[in-house]
């Protein structure tokens, strides 16, 4: 799909704040609030806008110690590829999980309270999946840049 400037800028206005009203946005873009609404309904059903959502504060609700986790699988097996994808699926800490090449096969970004929390998520979730050969954890000294908005 091929972008004009005001779809590029309407994303960039949505990605800022998705809350904004289709007048606000007409405003800012010089378009009636029926082209505004007219963009925005083309972007959703194309599928460019996939969902909107609320990003938390992670210190706000207690999830501030944030570890990035290497995971290699004992075996590359469809089957122990696909089982590993499916459970870590339903681990709660687990927000972002990345299937990689290189040394491990993918990387886990976990978010939660602390370094006795992360221990207990990992003896009583990560380490009783199935296949699991080994991990590698790296935690979060600080955030330089952490953003969900995409530039076109």
């Amino acid at each position: 799909m091929t972008f004009d400037e005001i779809d590029k800028k309407l994303l960039f206005f949505l990605q800022e704040d998705a809350k904004q009203t289709t007048k606000e946005l007409s405003y800012k873009l010089g378009l009636s609030v029926t082209a505004v609404y007219e963009r925005i309904k083309k972007l959703e059903n194309a599928g460019v806008i996939s969902k909107y959502v609320a990003i938390l504060d992670r210190h706000k609700i207690n999830r501030n110690f944030i570890i990035l986790c290497h995971v290699k699988l004992s075996q590359h097996k469809k089957e122990y590829v696909l089982q590993f994808e499916r459970e870590v699926m339903n681990l709660q800490e687990v927000t972002e999980c990345f299937h990689v090449s290189g040394d491990y096969d993918y990387i886990l970004k976990i978010g939660v309270k602390d370094m006795e929390d992360y221990r207990n998520f990992m003896l009583t979730k990560l380490t009783t999946l199935q296949h699991i050969a080994s991990t590698h954890s790296s935690f979060m000294i600080s955030e330089v840049k952490n953003t969900t908005a995409i530039v076109l």
